[in-house]
């Protein structure tokens, strides 16, 4: 599948192989990183290490790190990412004194501080149904396309935990009905990508850390949005990586989202936005219909290159 305006920034997964990429890495000097945020992800998060380390960095140089960012995890997610072989950091000791906030993209702003890599992987924690594949497949237009700076994945998605069911290419709930409308009305230069808020994604760090960050699930809109500004749409390339299977979220969890989606957007679009919004919700109690108010988290972390002390390896 190739958007016939931006076939040239669509690739798929076979594109490259191992051994190019390892020949292009050795080549340009460039270290990589894998960053697995995680928040209550004992069930997954240990296969999803253990397989990329086995792949990609016991048998092949590809990886230069694993790192998991253990977002406040209540469960084992801590110990069961170390065992695998990641280096786990809680979200909330990195840089203390800069403060913590509860969300995904909390912990990949704060990966900036303790990981390495030149190009940086981010995957989600939860994957079911894939392969050590989607790696190399988002590390190929980065190490071998001239000025891309960003990549997304995108893949035929599979409902629940079920991998041989019927799937699709749509992004789920809040991706068709919030951020897909939403950018072809504020940011139509970004239609043509497929899944726009995919969970697996890369970039060059000196792009990524010049970037603000929403704490979040807002990270992937904003870091799109972001980049076609400062780089231009150009910049910014996607991967068929195959087949995903995936966890259904309640609605009331991704009405937060789409919040947070919204809000990014408007800060980015009129330059300002508030730090949180109260999100009314109603429900049945018996005969009498009640309203739970949550709190929903609108912050966004400046630049980490701007940060105090500085980002690790780059001078403050």
């Amino acid at each position: 599948m190739k958007p016939d305006a931006h076939g040239e920034r669509t690739h798929r997964w076979q594109d490259w192989d191992l051994t190019s990429l390892l020949r292009r890495k050795a080549e340009t000097g460039l270290t990589t990183s894998l960053v697995v945020p995680a928040r209550n992800e004992a069930a997954t998060v240990g296969a999803v290490v253990s397989r990329v380390r086995s792949a990609l960095m016991e048998t092949t140089s590809l990886l230069d790190e694993i790192v998991v960012i253990d977002s406040d995890s209540t469960d084992d997610t801590f110990t069961v990412a170390s065992d695998a072989g990641a280096v786990v950091h809680r979200s909330h000791e990195i840089r203390p004194e800069l403060g913590t906030h509860a969300g995904k993209g909390e912990a990949m702003w704060k990966s900036l501080f303790v990981t390495r890599g030149d190009l940086i992987v981010f995957m989600d924690a939860d994957l079911v149904d894939w392969d050590t594949h989607f790696v190399p497949g988002l590390l190929g237009p980065l190490l071998t396309g001239d000025g891309i700076a960003l990549v997304k994945g995108f893949y035929e998605r599979t409902a629940g935990e079920d991998a041989a069911g019927d799937a699709s290419l749509d992004g789920g709930r809040v991706t068709e009905l919030v951020a897909r409308p939403l950018i072809a009305l504020e940011w139509p230069e970004l239609g043509w990508l497929v899944q726009p808020l995919a969970g697996e994604w890369a970039v060059r760090r000196d792009l990524f850390e010049r970037l603000c960050v929403p704490t979040g699930y807002a990270v992937e809109l904003a870091a799109l949005i972001d980049t076609a500004r400062l780089l231009g749409p150009a910049a910014i390339a996607q991967v068929d990586l195959g087949r995903r299977a995936h966890r259904h979220q309640s609605l009331h969890d991704l009405g937060g989202m789409a919040a947070q989606i919204l809000a990014a957007s408007t800060r980015r679009s009129t330059g300002s936005a508030a730090d949180h919004v109260a999100l009314d919700q109603p429900r049945k109690v018996g005969a009498e219909v009640a309203t739970v108010r949550r709190e929903i988290p609108l912050v966004e972390r400046p630049p980490a290159i701007g940060a105090s002390g500085g980002v690790q390896g780059f001078p403050p």
